[in-house]
């Protein structure tokens, strides 16, 4: 654990010493991931690929970063909000959460802030829009950018049935950083029902799937081939494209230098 990058861990003695050129921000949810890992999957994950990310930042590239803890409110589907313990929370309330965590940030002299988001059904774009205009005084002097950690590389170069939710992918990378956390022999198969209707199937239209309609176990993907091998060749990719971006996104002062 580096005291220098992961608040989690660090000290006030600690960070005083620091100057921090970009902040990462992980952002899970709190629901059930099959049968066999934690609810807290998608906020343990953001934030092991982050401080893996800010570190090599700093080792390759001299980028300092500090990664916040994770937040643990997310956005939940129609059905999911029936499930005992998963917890929905609405977009004004993530957005009051982010708005305040700008403002602070603002207010301390920080520039550059990167939400590293592990729940696919947390949206961050209209709210980053929303904070990025002038008058909205609490964005003012922040550049804010996001990503969903999973898509920073090709699943599919890594694995060989990856899933949606729960499943060969997120169950890799949690054997790899926390297999004290995984129980794959309880694991269900992740079977899932896709939508009836060519253009929602396609994605062509979009609308929420209603979870406990889709699936029987809450995962979507079966997790039967997953290894800790395999997460930490896709971590070890996703980590290096996020330790690139952040070499790059720490020499932007302004919105102008973002463009060629």
């Amino acid at each position: 654990m580096n005291r220098e990058i992961d608040l989690s861990v660090s000290t006030f003695g600690v960070a005083r010493q620091h100057q921090y050129d970009v902040v990462i921000l992980p952002w899970g949810a709190t629901e059930p991931h099959n049968l066999h890992l934690p609810y807290m999957t998608d906020c343990i994950l953001s934030q092991a690929v982050a401080v893996d990310a800010a570190q090599r930042a700093l080792d390759r590239y001299g980028v300092r970063c500090m990664v916040l803890p994770p937040v643990m409110m997310g956005s939940q589907n129609p059905g999911q909000r029936d499930l005992p313990f998963c917890i929905h929370y609405r977009y004004e309330t993530q957005q009051a959460i982010l708005r305040d965590i700008v403002a602070s940030l603002s207010h301390q002299g920080m520039r550059r802030l990167l939400i590293i988001n592990g729940h696919g059904g947390n949206s961050f774009k209209q709210m980053i829009r929303d904070l990025s205009i002038p008058r909205e005084r609490q964005g003012v002097g922040l550049l804010i950018a996001s990503a969903e950690w999973f898509k920073m590389a090709p699943a599919r170069d890594y694995f060989e049935h990856p899933g949606d939710h729960a499943d060969e992918i997120e169950t890799s990378v949690m054997m790899h950083y926390h297999p004290e956390f995984v129980r794959l022999e309880e694991a269900g198969e992740g079977r899932s029902k896709s939508f009836a209707i060519d253009a929602l199937r396609e994605g062509k239209v979009w609308m929420p799937r209603h979870w406990t309609l889709v699936t029987e176990d809450t995962g979507i993907g079966n997790p039967a081939l997953s290894t800790a091998e395999k997460g930490r060749r896709f971590v070890d990719a996703c980590a290096d494209g996020f330790a690139q971006f952040l070499r790059d996104f720490a020499k932007i002062n302004r919105q102008e230098e973002l463009y060629e």
